[in-house]
C-alpha cells in the first residue's frame, strides 16, 4: 500500500488506462493485459473519482478520469512502491525511464505521446470551407469530419474540423466532443509529435483526462 492510500496493483490500473488514453472495456484489458478492473478495486476507483467505469453489454468499461491523470502524476513523481522479484524490477525500471524522458524533453506526463492508434496528421489548409449549421452538435461534428476525412476512420485535426461547424460556441463543441468518446469508433487522441504542433492545432484542442486531444477518428457506423 502506498502513502496515497492505493495499492501497487490499484495504481497499475491507473497506469494502463493512463497509457490507454481512452475508454476500454474488460475484455479489452483482459486480451491486451491479461487483467480486468473488477470487484472492490473499481468500486474504490471509482468512489475515489479516479475512475469513471459503465456497464457496456454485460462487462464493464473504464475511463481516467481527471483526478485519476493527477493522482497518477502524483504517484510518478513520489515514486511507486513495486512489488520484490523480477516484475516489481522491471515496472521501477520503466517508471524510472519515463520520469528521466520527462525530466530530458521538458513535457508533463499528459503531453506524452501515448496513444499508438493515430498517426501523425499533417496540418492542411482547406479552401473555401463550407460551415456546417443543422443539426445538434454532434451531428455537425460527425458532418464536418465526413467532408475533411478521406475514409472512415482518417484522423482528422479538430483544427481543421472547429472552423466548419458555425456558430457553435467552444464550451458547446467541447462538450458533445467529451460525450462522443463514449460513442463506439469514435476516438479523439493526441497527436503523436507534440514538438510539431502548430498554435492553431494546440488552440483547437480539447481536455480530456487532463489531457490535450487534437485529432478525431469516426469509423464506419
Amino acid at each position: 500500500m502506498s502513502d496515497s492510500g492505493l495499492s501497487f496493483s490499484e495504481v497499475s490500473f491507473l497506469v494502463i488506462l493512463m497509457v490507454e488514453g481512452k475508454e476500454v472495456t474488460n475484455p479489452y484489458l483482459e486480451e491486451r493485459y491479461g487483467v480486468t478492473l473488477t470487484g472492490d478495486t473499481r468500486r474504490k476507483l471509482n468512489d475515489l473519482k479516479l475512475v469513471e467505469s459503465r456497464k457496456q453489454g454485460r462487462s464493464f468499461s473504464h475511463l481516467l478520469d481527471e483526478d485519476g491523470w493527477a493522482r497518477v502524476a502524483k504517484e510518478f513523481e513520489n515514486g511507486i512502491p513495486m512489488p520484490r522479484g523480477v516484475a516489481g524490477a522491471m515496472n521501477l525500471a520503466l517508471v524510472s525511464l519515463t520520469r528521466r524522458l520527462l525530466a530530458r524533453t521538458g513535457l508533463q506526463l499528459n503531453e506524452l505521446p501515448l496513444s499508438e492508434e493515430t498517426p501523425t496528421v499533417p496540418e492542411v489548409e482547406t479552401t473555401e470551407p463550407v460551415e456546417i449549421e443543422s443539426g445538434d452538435i454532434t451531428t455537425r461534428i460527425r458532418a464536418a469530419y465526413a467532408k475533411l476525412a478521406d475514409k472512415p476512420g482518417a484522423a482528422v485535426s479538430l483544427a481543421r474540423l472547429r472552423p466548419l461547424l458555425g456558430d457553435a460556441t467552444r464550451e458547446e463543441v467541447d462538450n458533445a466532443l467529451k460525450a462522443m468518446i463514449h460513442i463506439s469508433g469514435v476516438n479523439i487522441d493526441s497527436d503523436h509529435n507534440q514538438k510539431t504542433l502548430t498554435p492553431e492545432a494546440r488552440a483547437a484542442a480539447v481536455v480530456i483526462g487532463a489531457q490535450d486531444r487534437h485529432l478525431i477518428s469516426i469509423g464506419a457506423r
